[in-house]
């Protein structure tokens, strides 16, 4: 066993030998080697579409570690909000379904990308390595032929000069083995390696119409997702703006039945029929609330509806409301915009001041 083993060693180190041989005669000029300018061009092809797609797949996958950094970055966010939004905030469970939404966007889009891009991608860059080494075999057997090849002319030299005729049947015998084994592999790579070459073009449409439409129904869904989560904000700040009074009444009216300081109201309110018509009256800024009130119209500026006395202090709660202390005289005046009236909320300027806003209606008393 151990005999067999020198046996091929020693072949293949002979043959190496043989080989580098004749590719140092190559270099130096010494010999001719067996031209082909046709498999050149094929092998030339070859190199630039395993580079091509060598580069490809190395930016795919840099470009899918990235979507999967991303995703988690974008989960994380999603989590934060979900987490800052309050319950009892306009569109909360609208706000979570849409965070969901977009976390199993992000979950298909990384899928559809590594399953029908980055697989076939791989597969497609699989090929090269096994056909270089076949590229790789072939040079190796064109070595072999050119070496037999010289080898057969030094003996037919050196044959008519001794006239050794077994040794010239040995080495034509040698010679044509390697010319046939050449030749094979010669064959099959000039039309494997043109057919591998010619496959670039169907493999780059199919993959990138892949990518693109994958890219496109991703950033298209995304874009449904980020407008209905501004759709809910928006919501959140008109009501802020607008609907805050609705919450702002409700502590008001919380207070007027919990709080001792609505006490003297419910007695001045008994005590006075005309201050209750105006208090359960006013429902805008205009003449309905007038008709009921008693309230003294004479002599007003331009644009006041009427006047009012503060019975109790309030304490602005938001940028567009209107401080005072008991005793202050306000100007009632016409909202800004109609739309935005509250039932038991008036518009006002503090008489005396440039302060403007919204007041409960409630905590005032017609002069």
């Amino acid at each position: 066993m151990s005999e067999n083993k020198g046996i091929m060693l020693a072949k293949s180190m002979q043959k190496h030998a043989g080989r580098a041989k004749e590719k140092i005669l190559q270099n130096l000029g010494k010999v001719d080697r067996t031209a082909d300018e046709i498999f050149d061009d094929h092998l030339n092809n070859f190199n630039r579409q395993q580079t091509n797609a060598n580069k490809l797949q190395k930016e795919f996958n840099n470009y899918i570690r990235c979507i999967r950094a991303a995703q988690t970055a974008s989960k994380s966010l999603m989590d934060a909000v979900v987490e800052i939004y309050e319950p009892q905030w306009s569109g909360y469970d609208a706000l979570q379904a849409q965070t969901a939404a977009s976390e199993s966007l992000w979950l298909d889009f990384a899928h559809k990308l590594g399953d029908q891009v980055l697989i076939p991608l791989n597969t497609y860059s699989g090929q090269f390595p096994e056909m270089k080494k076949k590229v790789e075999k072939r040079n190796r057997k064109l070595i072999d032929y050119d070496g037999q090849r010289h080898s057969f002319q030094n003996l037919q030299a050196n044959a008519n000069k001794r006239k050794d005729d077994v040794k010239l049947t040995k080495g034509r015998e040698q010679l044509e083995e390697a010319r046939r084994t050449y030749e094979i592999l010669n064959t099959e790579l000039h039309d494997e390696l043109p057919a591998l070459y010619d496959s670039r073009i169907l493999f780059l449409v199919t993959n990138l119409q892949t990518l693109f439409a994958t890219e496109q129904v991703f950033h298209n869904e995304t874009a449904k997702i980020y407008a209905e989560l501004e759709a809910i904000v928006d919501k959140l700040a008109t009501e802020s703006q607008r609907g805050s009074n609705t919450l702002r009444k409700q502590t008001i009216n919380a207070i007027k039945t919990s709080s001792p300081v609505q006490s003297p109201v419910n007695k001045l309110n008994n005590a006075n029929a005309n201050n209750s018509n105006y208090q359960n009256q006013i429902t805008t800024n205009g003449g309905s609330s007038l008709a009921n009130s008693h309230a003294n119209t004479a002599d007003l500026p331009p644009g006041v509806l009427y006047r009012v006395k503060a019975t109790y202090g309030y304490v602005k709660e938001d940028v567009d409301e209107l401080s005072f202390e008991i005793g202050d005289t306000i100007r009632v005046i016409e909202y800004d915009d109609p739309e935005d009236q509250e039932e038991g909320w008036l518009m006002g300027q503090k008489e005396g001041t440039t302060e403007k806003g919204l007041f409960p209606a409630n905590f005032t008393r017609p002069i």
